[in-house]
């Protein structure tokens, strides 16, 4: 725990919450194992993967079925964690930027990385430092499972779009504060079936998508409608669908300049 203690006191910032980067910091050896604590994300990664492949190819000419169809494209994986998004959006052809406020989430991805040959640029640190830096604009910045885990959801998002470059995109993937979130995304999920470490998500800290819409648009940025994200236990796999209710992703399209 002296791990995640040393990160917070090194790291402050408006979106960072002590006790969340305090929880991902005491499971990071778990990121890689898909049988540990971080299994629905491994679960659910190909159907991340495939909606961040078709959305970014679509929006920027490229093709979907290249090799590595994302090639010429520089990402930003915003709570990178592990790497478990950041690694192979790189095999797709990406150069990809992660950034995590946990020193120890940001070790296990470098040592993953280094181990798989998939060449990352991992950083221990947090979307308002990367804001006030300079750094290059992004063409897009993937903001996924992330907003619901900090302390001023409507603050980082609009810093977390201020990095996209003009025309780009930030994809942003959470849970809905609904009831039906609560029984499913918490109840369900941490305490009845163990999917997740009991007190992962908290209720009040959830996010509408219109909270997404009204952070962003009155800033001049195009928030699209949200797609749903549902579990299907027959076939045992996450699938796009048109109930928003518990988790859903939408694609947030930055002003031309």
């Amino acid at each position: 725990m002296a791990h995640a203690n040393e990160a917070v006191e090194e790291l402050t910032s408006p979106s960072i919450d002590p006790e969340e980067i305090e929880k991902f910091s005491a499971m990071a050896d778990e990121w890689w194992d898909p049988d540990g604590k971080f299994k629905p994300l491994h679960k659910i990664n190909p159907l991340r993967l495939n909606y961040i492949r078709d959305t970014l190819t679509r929006h920027f000419g490229l093709d979907a079925d290249a090799d590595q169809p994302l090639k010429g494209l520089r990402l930003l994986d915003i709570g990178c964690g592990g790497g478990l998004l950041s690694e192979p959006l790189a095999r797709l052809g990406a150069e990809v930027v992660g950034v995590d406020a946990a020193i120890r989430n940001v070790k296990t991805a470098k040592a993953h990385a280094e181990k798989t040959g998939v060449k990352v640029d991992f950083r221990h640190g947090t979307i308002e430092l990367l804001a006030e830096s300079g750094e290059k604009p992004f063409d897009a910045v993937l903001n996924m499972e992330v907003v619901e885990h900090v302390s001023d959801p409507a603050q980082f998002l609009k810093t977390s779009a201020s990095v996209v470059k003009p025309g780009g995109l930030m994809l942003v993937s959470t849970i809905n504060r609904t009831s039906k979130a609560f029984v499913m995304a918490i109840f369900g999920a941490e305490y009845v079936l163990g999917w997740l470490p009991k007190g992962t998500h908290q209720f009040d800290k959830l996010v509408k998508p219109e909270e997404i819409e009204a952070a962003l648009a009155p800033e001049g940025y195009e928030v699209g409608e949200p797609v749903g994200v549902s579990f299907n236990p027959l076939s045992d796999e996450w699938r796009l669908s048109g109930d928003t209710s518990v988790n859903y992703m939408t694609v947030v399209t930055a002003p031309e300049k």
